[in-house]
């Protein structure tokens, strides 16, 4: 699972927290970054609820006086939270609270190897995520891509002048 992550967590975050300095870009490398991990054969620390209180608390002391700095690198904490959600590995409490259990984090399977069949499927979904995602915060404008790709922003100011009115 792969776009699974990138889109959902990148449309929560931009329902949700509406920010217009927040990277979303650093949003969706956290999401995507426990993956890693199976690359070592099994999880770890970033499976945990460990991980993103670390890169939180890290984030915070690092970008202490610095609004927009801080702004910024909340992605990538607030992206590990929400793979722990989006791939359900809170479901396995002996590796979502470690250490506090004291268990082996690295026993067992990765919480996002599942039947192929879920797999394609949540694939599908992330995709047409994305899809909606990208037609719903304009990024077919060229303006709009170019300020995602290198800020990790969305134009808000001219969202809402495009969007048509209700009445």
């Amino acid at each position: 699972m792969f776009f699974w992550f990138l889109a959902l967590s990148f449309v929560l975050v931009a329902l949700v927290f509406d920010s217009p300095a927040l990277d979303y870009r650093m949003v969706m490398l956290g999401s995507v970054l426990p993956m890693v991990e199976q690359l070592a054969g099994g999880p770890w620390a970033l499976h945990t609820l460990l991980a993103p209180l670390v890169v939180l608390v890290a984030v915070m002391l690092a970008t202490r006086g610095r609004r927009l700095a801080r702004r910024r690198w909340l992605g990538l904490p607030i992206g590990l939270f929400l793979y722990l959600v989006l791939d359900g590995a809170w479901l396995r409490t002996d590796l979502f609270w470690w250490p506090v259990f004291g268990v082996d984090v690295a026993s067992g399977d990765l919480p996002e190897v599942k039947p192929l069949a879920a797999l394609i499927t949540l694939e599908l979904i992330g995709l047409a995520v994305g899809a909606w995602a990208f037609r719903r915060y304009g990024l077919a404008d060229r303006e709009r891509l170019r300020l995602f790709a290198t800020q990790g922003r969305l134009d808000r100011a001219r969202m809402s002048r495009d969007r048509p009115r209700r009445r």
